[in-house]
């Protein structure tokens, strides 16, 4: 039996599903665990970047940037704990950014075609793919926190506030998963979509609050970062970590102390999820609507 046909046989279980909702997105969801757990490989990958800045930076930048920090925020704080939240982020970029490549993978070999024979509902495929890439961005977070923790990270809100950050990452990765889908199913093309993809991942993380503060950073990064989404992600990932506020590019009083930059990073965040999240569902209707004609 030819792989892509097996694969569909075994791990999706369509016509068991009857149409349900939720049984769509099971079936979807049972898939792509099936195919992440055949490539561990992938998980590494995934996390080489992250960890490699996270490492060179705390070396490069550690006591530069410490010193700078503690003038502006008036606290000592360990560049490793101020970093941390930004490798989140950026844990969440890199594998959301991989989401669009298995959806152009199965594009590519005929594997999505052969879905759309099935009266499934499209919401259904995006969202047990979704919920795939959830598992695995858990995974890595909690494999960053856990080695930003033994390079002497501090989780000012402990357990609960490791919690808290990977929701935040996974809330960030949502925003780029639904974009790669978007970009995924209209180029129906790896090298196209990542061609779209990587001039924009670095000047998103460069040009936000990721490795320094941005009152240090010139005016111009500062009026770019108050409209990159990236900023708000690492805020307010970082006000739990370090549980005070660093929110700059926006001044909040409406709440106390570090809520002040994650309830506005949260709300921007979710603004976001639900404006690219639509969006994608659309383009896969549209565009799985378009080949069928």
């Amino acid at each position: 039996m030819p792989k892509g046909s097996e694969e569909i046989g075994n791990s999706l279980e369509i016509r068991r599903s009857r149409n349900s909702f939720l049984g769509d997105t099971w079936a979807n969801f049972k898939r792509w665990i099936l195919k992440l757990s055949n490539t561990p490989t992938l998980l590494i990958m995934n996390l080489l970047q992250p960890v490699l800045f996270l490492l060179l930076f705390t070396e490069v930048f550690g006591d530069v940037a410490s010193a700078q920090i503690e003038v502006i925020i008036g606290e000592s704080i360990d560049y490793v704990s101020f970093l941390l939240p930004a490798i989140v982020i950026q844990v969440g970029i890199s594998t959301a950014s991989a989401a669009g490549g298995g959806l152009v993978t199965d594009i590519e070999e005929g594997i999505f075609e052969k879905l759309m024979v099935f009266p499934m509902s499209r919401t259904a495929i995006f969202l047990g793919k979704t919920f795939s890439e959830i598992v695995r961005i858990i995974i890595q977070i909690g494999i960053i926190l856990g080695l930003g923790v033994l390079l002497g990270a501090s989780i000012e809100t402990g357990f609960i506030g490791a919690l808290g950050v990977i929701g935040v990452g996974i809330m960030f990765s949502l925003i780029f998963i639904s974009l790669t889908t978007i970009i995924a199913m209209i180029t129906k093309n790896q090298e196209t979509m990542f061609s779209i993809l990587m001039p924009l991942i670095f000047p998103l993380l460069f040009l936000s609050s990721a490795f320094l503060p941005l009152d240090i950073m010139p005016g111009w990064i500062r009026t770019v970062a108050r409209f990159n989404p990236v900023t708000y992600g690492i805020d307010a990932a970082r006000a739990i970590v370090l549980r005070m506020d660093v929110m700059t590019v926006i001044d909040i009083e409406l709440f106390s102390g570090m809520w002040n930059s994650i309830i506005p990073g949260v709300l921007v965040l979710s603004l976001l999820v639900l404006v690219t999240g639509g969006i994608a569902v659309l383009t896969i209707k549209r565009e799985t609507s378009a080949e069928a004609k």
